[in-house]
């Protein structure tokens, strides 16, 4: 967890395939610790083929049979199927837009720095989770709630909730100009 948190959370990202992978995961993660999915990340990156949204929109129900009896993964059909459908919905909207040109047009691109003093003050959502995740919906993805699409805008960089204190908080800050 600490490495993660001092190397990637909140770190403004741009990569597609990377944007895609944590979008996935966050997904994972619902009803879950996020503890849970970042001991199960290497897993998950081999059992979907490094996150890569072409091969995830091919897989087969024999692909997901093997994928359901992979224990090194969560082994949920729902989450699983969803990784497939929003691989797909995210090729469909890729024609059109690159994904994180869709993502950080919400954020006017730029990071939105939040400066919150205590845990505590930290939202589940917002209106603009809000408003990402209904337009995700719309685009027909899935597993993309509100709590869930401001937890990826958090590990992606949209917004930076760092605590104040937290040495990160400026960094991110630093990383992202």
């Amino acid at each position: 967890m600490r490495e993660y948190h001092d190397t990637e959370w909140g770190v403004p990202l741009y990569d597609d395939q990377k944007l895609f992978e944590f979008l996935v995961l966050d997904g994972m993660q619902a009803g879950l610790s996020w503890a849970t999915v970042l001991r199960k990340r290497p897993a998950f990156r081999a059992a979907f083929d490094e996150f890569d949204p072409e091969k995830i929109a091919a897989y087969d129900q024999k692909k997901i049979n093997d994928l359901l009896h992979n224990p090194g993964i969560i082994r949920n059909r729902l989450k699983i199927e969803s990784a497939i459908h929003n691989a797909q919905a995210f090729i469909k909207l890729s024609e059109s837009v690159p994904f994180h040109e869709f993502l950080w047009s919400y954020m006017n691109g730029k990071p939105m720095i939040n400066h919150w003093h205590s845990l505590d003050q930290l939202p589940a959502q917002t209106p603009l989770s809000q408003k990402l995740s209904k337009d995700l919906k719309n685009l027909e993805f899935r597993f993309v709630g509100p709590t869930i699409v401001y937890a990826f805008m958090q590990a992606a960089g949209l917004i930076n909730d760092h605590l104040v204190s937290c040495f990160r908080h400026k960094e991110v800050i630093q990383e992202a100009r």
